[in-house]
């Protein structure tokens, strides 16, 4: 449970979801914006989780490198941190989406809930 949330609560609800969750959500928002495919947010929100687990260190001296080969504890929290992260970015990916579906084609399209569309028969 150490590793997963990182060194504390307060800093992974901060630093992880707070900061780089909002930054994961603007940018679903833009690949969302101009079209971009799905899983381009993993690819970018692998990154970013690269970029969290540097501020990690560097803010509170996580340990993002592994000691030994049996020592799991940095991968393991950097898998879970991407996938909050990109968790995020995909859910903020399918809202524009669903929101420029039926904005720019009215004629076409109905709200469906919060996340999809459907066909106007």
């Amino acid at each position: 449970m150490d590793y997963i949330l990182g060194e504390s609560i307060p800093v992974f609800i901060g630093l992880t979801v707070i900061l780089f969750g909002g930054a994961s959500f603007l940018m679903g928002q833009a690949l969302g914006e101009t079209w971009r495919p799905a899983w381009q947010n993993v690819t970018y929100g692998l990154l970013l989780t690269v970029a969290e687990r540097l501020a990690d260190n560097f803010l509170f001296a996580a340990r993002i490198v592994p000691l030994s080969f049996s020592d799991l504890g940095p991968i393991v929290g950097y898998v879970s941190h991407a996938i909050v992260l990109c968790g995020i970015a995909l859910i903020a990916h399918r809202l524009t989406r669903a929101r420029k579906m039926v904005t720019q084609y009215p004629w076409l399209y109905a709200r469906a809930g919060l996340f999809g569309w459907k066909e106007i028969s």
